[in-house]
């Protein structure tokens, strides 16, 4: 599986068109290691560690970004489906509006490789792809999310979106104080909305970054349980992640 993420890693670079870097230029690679890959609450993971990481393109004069990102997931697999490995792909735009107010717009593709999900009953392909904006002001931000696709692989589920509201807290001595309360709505489908939370502390080492998180959901647990054991994929956990960025 490293192997598989490092050759991962290693054709999105490639395949990323990037223009000559200048000084206003800035590239950026991160890597992770997690205990369980939590995405807006859900284990992607099937509640076991995952590996990840992903390069970042940013111009820094005028705000625009593009990027892709990689981890290890094993929920498709467990439904039927065929794909071990989440590709995200995005670009966008930041900036700022007023001395307090940024803003960050842009849009996100989730890649499943040949997830075959459309040929498992009841789901279609997992591929989904967002809009995005975010309004922030000082420590706090509010995001709204967009599915333009069905959203990872629910049927008919195209306009689901999500609200993400938090904090970013500077506790002093490179610590991180990390806020975070969500709702995700899947069009057609209320069984499987739900709301998710988090609250997290973040260290720097220098050589790394250490992360530490308790997160939870309200999900139905028959609609998040997962096929291959029957555990419930939005439990309450702790997550522990370690990541370098270089």
């Amino acid at each position: 599986m490293k192997k598989m993420m490092l050759s991962l890693l290693a054709s999105m670079v490639a395949s990323t068109s990037l223009p000559a870097l200048a000084q206003t230029d800035n590239l950026a690679f991160n890597a992770a290691v997690t205990s369980d890959y939590r995405y807006r609450g859900i284990s992607q993971t099937r509640l076991d560690p995952a590996i990840q990481g992903g390069v970042d393109y940013t111009h820094s004069d005028n705000g625009f970004y593009v990027g892709a990102w990689a981890s290890s997931i094993k929920w498709i697999d467990d439904a039927g489906g065929d794909a071990n490995v989440e590709l995200d792909i995005y670009a966008g735009k930041r900036g700022n509006i007023t001395e307090s107010f940024s803003y960050d717009v842009g849009v996100l593709t989730y890649v499943y490789p040949n997830n075959d999900m459309d040929e498992v009953a009841g789901f279609d392909n997992a591929d989904t792809t967002e809009v995005y904006g975010q309004l922030s002001y000082g420590v706090a931000y509010l995001k709204y999310s967009h599915a333009v696709t069905n959203l990872f692989g629910f049927v008919d589920s195209e306009n689901s979106g999500y609200i993400d509201l938090g904090a970013t807290i500077s506790l002093g001595n490179n610590f991180i104080l990390n806020l975070h309360a969500g709702h995700q709505k899947v069009e057609n489908n209320s069984i499987a909305s739900y709301d998710d939370w988090k609250v997290g502390v973040t260290r720097d080492f220098g050589i790394c970054t250490l992360a530490l998180a308790a997160i939870g959901t309200n999900a139905d647990e028959a609609a998040y349980a997962s096929p291959a054991n029957g555990k419930f994929l939005g439990k309450d956990a702790v997550v522990v992640t370690l990541s370098k960025i270089f």
